[in-house]
């Protein structure tokens, strides 16, 4: 009988090797998981292309890819090249007979194992090394886009007098090629010195000569490279000074040379460029003398002089010519890096002006009527009221409005301008009925309409008087596009315009559907472009649903800075977004930047701590744009819009002399339109951006000082204070208001903030931006200088001293009784006849009433203080005299809502609620104060109830 166990007799089962079935099957799954991988990696192309060509910006996709492609094979094959020549160079150059020694034997195994595979090793190890090079020179895309099609600045560098170009646009480049250049030599290197380790051209414990003749020759070639690559970067170094960052005791961050880098370290620099020179050359003669003794001395000696004069020198001349008599030895070079900061940054035509921090007349009545001539004071906080245009004009729970509101300009029905907060009624998912997956992407894809209110006004109850309210919206802005489908609360993808109808908004009547009928977004009619983004978004049912259909377009990438963004990844974006009424449509306007880190001698900057203040801290989407980018030279060089309703982006050249803008608008031809196609309806939104205004004034902390030596003494060194409205650390934001400055005659729409005394809290200037494009003087920046003799109390004092204040602390606190909660808004400064007034809004939310409502407005103009219900009120008192003009209050209608139900129940709320207040401040009447939050309590159940009765889906079909 046969062996079943596999004897001599019977089949022989080769064990651990799989059955050709099992083989086949896992070919099978290796095809299919590669195949699905190049797909995935095609979808997330084609899905950008997709994108890119429906915002019809497909020329930035390809320049953007072209020239990825093109640094990646470049670069990737110069350095496989490379690396591969010299392996090959060093395996040709082997000696033809290895010595025999236990060293050699040993490394006969390795080379005869590896002797079948040397193409393919060589291959891969080279093909690596490509792959490793190319993707690094691919990032450089921007290092070289703006290398090969720089401008010139037409300004020179005080110390090499070179073009500023040179530094923002070739430097850069000529310190990548450097880098990579390191990078082949050095890999060279340890290839050709371990291919001949490996075949004997190198030895290490073998008898005899320690190298061949060829290896010799061929590594001290490579060596003498790297060495030349040296010089070079020694000679480079002599320009980086100029843009060389440092810590300086007295000034803190610094940019540029000092007194120590133009007398020891440029000098030394030019010194070890030729030493360098001298011994690259020993490398190469090599070649001819055969001898390590020359070269190994040369390198010795560039390193101990590197260490020497490199290092020890500078040393010496800081410790004994710079220490002793520094502010003289240094002020030349400070005074360049006070000028070309200031050039950088837009803030050398600043206007500085001394300004007396007191009153300069007694007439009270004269002092009381400026007040409406110089600003017009805002007591609507946009950063407060969200809350209050959430609660009166949400109408339904699937809209939404942003934490922080914005402030804007429009033209009353009387023809005269007024500052408006405003917000959009912005799509909230979270407040769907009923969240599923045709309901978030199909039904529920837009919010709709604009909610405005007066800037300095409210009602008779605390509420903003509305002048764009309801839904639809009705007011003043007239007719326009109200559906809001992009937004910046918008983040999800929808589908629309197919055989699904969306909810455009609800009334009395019912839900309203509607269509889109836009061109924004991808059609999905084509089943290619219907898989690609089920697997770029993760969404199979993307592939079948059936809710998709002919028409079909989807919308992603839907907030305005993401837009602006994509189609221009060379701009730094601006943190706020904002919305204005513009031709009958609503568009986003977002403020761009062009930056540079190769400004010379002016001193760098990080965005995201130079932006960053206490609106920040609290609300992410308002950071800018690149935090942690690295900046000395920065302009608002590009004004963008984005249509809520289309998605179509634009881009105005606004700054036409930036060298850097020019740059990128020949690197992207057509993408940016002139400053002319701005029409006057959308100039009359346009404004200084906040963020440029943050980086400046941070900068003017310091750089207000024009003199080298008042500068160098720090004798004046300013700070952005805190936020006096909260107990954070944060900066104080800057303020939007309509005002004058003293040498101004009429009041200009601008942007305020103030500076306080570095480590005090008393002020120390004022400091205003025009913000107005029609204005002449747009992007002027003024400050007023208050004396060092005497103090003028600064934000903080001032908020210390309502709070301390008697009858006001006792007010407060029996506003804040029960579950009251009080909110201070923004302190608004205004320079008044040579004084200051300061004036804060306070809110209070009510027991269960969870928005605030304005209550009383705080005023203090040099040490008169007071704490009304109304603006006018408190100027009344703090003057003495009664206002020439009517009082600025208003009155408004009770919240809209579809339901007459929820009406009366949220009118009875604020009744029950006013109530509540009375008795407070009538004994206090504890017992009536307790039933009056009763009646508060029964009337928002009420209107609880009713509003959820009304906000369930009339319709089925989700």
């Amino acid at each position: 009988m046969p062996d079943r166990g596999g004897g001599p007799t019977g089949p022989r089962i080769r064990a651990g090797r799989p059955s050709r079935r099992v083989r086949t099957l896992l070919v099978t799954l290796g095809v299919l998981a590669a195949l699905a991988m190049a797909f995935t990696m095609f979808a997330g192309f084609w899905t950008d292309w997709l994108w890119y060509r429906s915002v019809h910006y497909s020329s930035v996709f390809t320049t953007t890819l072209w020239t990825k492609i093109g640094l990646f094979f470049v670069f990737g094959v110069l350095m496989a090249l490379a690396v591969g020549f010299n392996i090959w160079l060093a395996h040709r150059l082997r000696p033809p007979l290895s010595a025999m020694s236990m060293e050699q034997q040993s490394l006969d195994r390795y080379r005869m194992g590896i002797a079948p595979y040397k193409t393919w090793l060589l291959l891969a190890v080279t093909a690596l090394v490509g792959l490793i090079a190319g993707a690094s020179a691919a990032s450089q895309w921007r290092t070289w886009l703006m290398w090969v099609n720089g401008v010139s600045f037409h300004q020179k560098d005080p110390q090499f007098h070179r073009d500023v170009s040179f530094y923002a646009f070739d430097l850069p480049w000529y310190r990548f090629l450097l880098a990579f250049g390191f990078a082949t030599a050095i890999l060279s290197l340890i290839a050709a010195g371990l291919t001949h380790y490996l075949y004997g051209g190198l030895r290490v414990t073998s008898p005899g000569s320690r190298a061949s003749a060829a290896a010799t020759g061929h590594l001290s070639v490579l060596l003498g490279i790297f060495v030349s690559l040296k010089a070079i970067a020694y000679w480079l170094d002599r320009y980086g000074l100029a843009v060389k960052s440092s810590d300086f005791k007295t000034t803190g961050n610094w940019t540029g040379l000092r007194y120590v880098d133009a007398n020891a370290y440029l000098p030394a620099k030019t010194i070890l460029f030729f030493i360098a020179v001298i011994c690259a050359l020993l490398f190469f003669a090599t070649l001819w003398r055969r001898t390590w003794q020359l070269p190994v001395i040369g390198f010795g000696l560039m390193v101990l002089s590197a260490v020497l004069i490199g290092g020890l020198y500078p040393a010496i001349v800081q410790k004994f010519q710079v220490q002793p008599n520094e502010q003289a030895k240094e002020a030349p070079y400070v005074q360049k890096n006070l000028t070309a900061t200031r050039e950088a940054y837009g803030i050398d035509h600043t206007k500085v002006s001394e300004y007396s921090g007191r009153s300069s007349t007694d007439d009270k009545t004269k002092l009381r009527d400026q007040v409406g001539q110089t600003a017009s004071i805002r007591i609507m906080d946009p950063n407060v009221v969200s809350p209050t245009f959430q609660q009166l004009q949400q109408i339904r729970n699937y809209y939404g409005f942003p934490k922080n509101l914005d402030v804007d300009r429009y033209t009353t029905k009387d023809g005269k301008e007024q500052d408006t907060v405003l917000g959009l009624r912005e799509l909230n998912l979270d407040g769907i009925p009923k969240n599923n997956w045709i309901n978030d992407h199909f039904r529920y894809t837009h919010g709709y309409g604009v909610v405005a209110a007066k800037g300095t006004e409210s009602d008779d109850k605390g509420r903003p008087v509305f002048t764009e309210k309801n839904l639809p919206s009705k007011g003043d802005l007239g007719t326009y596009q109200q559906q809001v489908y992009y937004g910046e609360k918008t983040t999800t993808y929808s589908i629309v315009g197919g055989p699904q109808k969306e909810i455009d908004y609800s009334d009395d009547e019912g839900e309203k559907t509607t269509s889109y009928t836009g061109r924004s977004g991808v059609n999905l009619d084509n089943p290619l472009n219907r898989a690609a983004y089920a697997v770029s978004f993760n969404e199979p049912q993307i592939l079948y649903s059936g809710a998709i259909g002919k028409g079909s377009r989807i919308l992603y990438n839907r907030t305005p800075k993401d837009r602006v963004e994509s189609v221009a990844p060379w701009l730094t974006i601006d943190g706020d977004a904002y919305p204005a009424v513009v031709d009958g449509r609503i568009q986003w306007i977002v403020d761009a930047y062009t930056t540079s880190n190769g400004y010379p001698y002016a001193s760098r900057t990080t965005l995201g701590d130079t932006t960053a203040d206490s609106l920040t801290a609290t609300n992410d989407s308002r950071a800018v744009v690149a935090q942690q980018n690295q900046v000395n030279y920065i302009r608002n060089s590009v004004k963008a819009t984005v249509d809520a309703y289309t998605g179509d982006v634009k881009l105005y050249q606004w700054d036409a002399a930036d060298p850097v803008l020019k740059t990128w608008m020949k690197a992207f031809p057509h993408t940016v339109k002139p400053r002319a196609d701005i029409s006057p309806e959308l100039m009359a939104h346009l404004r200084y951006p906040q963020d440029l205004f943050k980086v400046q004034r941070e900068l003017l902390t310091r750089y207000h000082v024009t003199n080298a030596q008042t500068f160098l003494s720090g004798s004046e060194v300013w700070q952005v204070p805190d936020d006096p409205s909260n107990d954070s650390r944060d900066s104080v934001p800057p303020y939007y208001l309509s005002m004058k400055m003293p040498d101004q005659k009429q009041q200009v729409f601008s942007l305020t903030t103030t500076f306080t005394p570095n480590g005090r809290d008393n002020l120390s200037a004022f400091m205003a931006v025009d913000s107005d494009p029609r204005a002449s003087d747009y992007g002027k920046i003024r400050i007023l200088k208050l004396p060092t003799s005497t103090t003028v109390d600064g934000p903080k004092q001032v908020q210390s001293q309502f709070n301390s204040e008697p009858s006001i602390a006792e007010t407060i606190s029996l506003l804040s009784r029960g579950h009251s909660q009080v909110e201070y808004g923004n302190l608004l400064t205004v320079p008044l006849d040579g004084g200051l007034l300061y004036a804060e809004p306070v809110y209070v939310r009510g027991g269960t009433l969870k928005y605030p409502l304005l209550r009383k407005v705080l005023v203090t103009y040099e040490g008169r203080t007071a704490f009304e219900d109304t603006l006018d009120e408190a100027l009344d008192k703090v003057f003495g005299v009664k206002g020439s003009e009517p009082p600025s209050t208003g009155t408004t209608e009770p919240p809209a809502s579809t339901s007459p139900t929820v009406r009366q129940a949220l009118e009875d709320a604020q009744k029950a609620y006013d109530a509540g207040q009375e008795a407070l401040k009538s004994g206090p009447d504890w017992d009536a104060y307790a039933k009056a939050q009763k009646d508060l309590q029964d009337a928002l159940r009420k209107a609880e109830d009713a509003q959820s009765k009304a906000d369930k889906p009339r319709t089925s079909g989700d």
